[in-house]
């Protein structure tokens, strides 16, 4: 069940929205309102939610704000990686959170807090436990990242890659599952704090994890998952097959899915991280996709 949809992923995050293009945000401003709009026409009960933001910025909420945004959505949302990649400690978790508070009414997410093991799985273990510790009963959704590690293969999101150093690997490690499917030691720890802390999990195009994934949430108890359908992958070969595919697989779950990605030739440029140059195509993907799965497990 689809009970809430996002408007991109980390937005005011350069490796995800080029805001050298959109400077101010207006033109992501436009589209989260156009598309907010359509989405509420297929289904006024579908929560709305502001793509998670990263680093997590008052500035931006109020940004956005000035320009009407928050009127369109009902929820706001923040990612956290203080253990990787934040400049504050895990325990000021509190304090970030009501950062946010402070500048908007609309209630506070956490859609993406996660730890890496590529220091030790130590780590990650201590990260789990502090951090389900400070954000139990101070967020209505909070969602692990993630399930799985990265495939080494595969590349990170991100803009300099390799040249980031340690920054770029520890991508690779935000699972409490190896590559290969094998837990670490978080994962047992995991299950105490299910169903309260949910998991967020991208899946790629054709991602052979799919079925394994939704074996592991059954497992662990999760309930509440985030995963997301790409803009960019609508405009493949056999992409409404794989949509149907996943979403299937994971109708059981209270999901909330992420709208994100621009399609090449719909960019300001050709890049999945471009505004784009029509933002009511977004919004009519957006639409197109809760007509076809909001209600699909009902």
């Amino acid at each position: 069940m689809i009970e809430a949809v996002m408007f991109w992923n980390e937005p005011n995050n350069l490796s995800h929205w080029d805001f050298h293009l959109d400077p101010d945000w207006a033109i992501y401003s436009g589209m989260v309102k156009l598309a907010s709009e359509a989405v509420s026409a297929e289904d006024g009960e579908v929560r709305k939610v502001l793509g998670g933001i990263s680093p997590i910025d008052p500035g931006f909420i109020t940004n956005l704000k000035g320009k009407g945004v928050l009127d369109s959505i009902d929820v706001v949302a923040v990612h956290g990686f203080p253990l990787d990649w934040n400049h504050w400690t895990i325990h000021e978790w509190p304090e970030k959170i009501s950062e946010i508070q402070a500048v908007t009414d609309l209630p506070v997410w956490v859609s993406e807090v996660g730890v890496s093991t590529f220091g030790a799985e130590e780590v990650q273990e201590f990260g789990l436990k502090r951090s389900a510790e400070l954000l139990i009963g101070r967020a209505e959704r909070i969602h692990w990242y993630s399930l799985y590690d990265l495939p080494r293969t595969w590349p990170a999101t991100t803009r300099h890659r390799e040249a980031e150093g340690s920054a770029y690997y520890r991508h690779f490690y935000m699972g409490l599952l190896r590559e290969d499917g094998t837990p670490k030691r978080a994962l047992r720890l995991f299950t105490e704090y299910a169903p309260s802390l949910g998991i967020c999990q991208w899946f790629h195009f054709e991602d052979h994890r799919l079925e394994g994934a939704v074996n592991w949430l059954r497992r662990l108890g999760v309930r509440k998952l985030r995963t997301g359908l790409s803009w960019a992958d609508s405009f493949r070969p056999n992409a409404g097959a794989w949509f149907d595919r996943q979403m299937r697989a994971l109708e059981e779950f209270d999901l909330t899915l992420t709208f994100c990605f621009t399609p090449d030739s719909r960019g300001l440029r050709p890049d999945h991280t471009s505004p784009p140059s029509r933002p009511e195509e977004f919004a009519e993907f957006c639409s197109a996709m809760v007509r076809r799965y909001a209600h699909a497990g009902a």
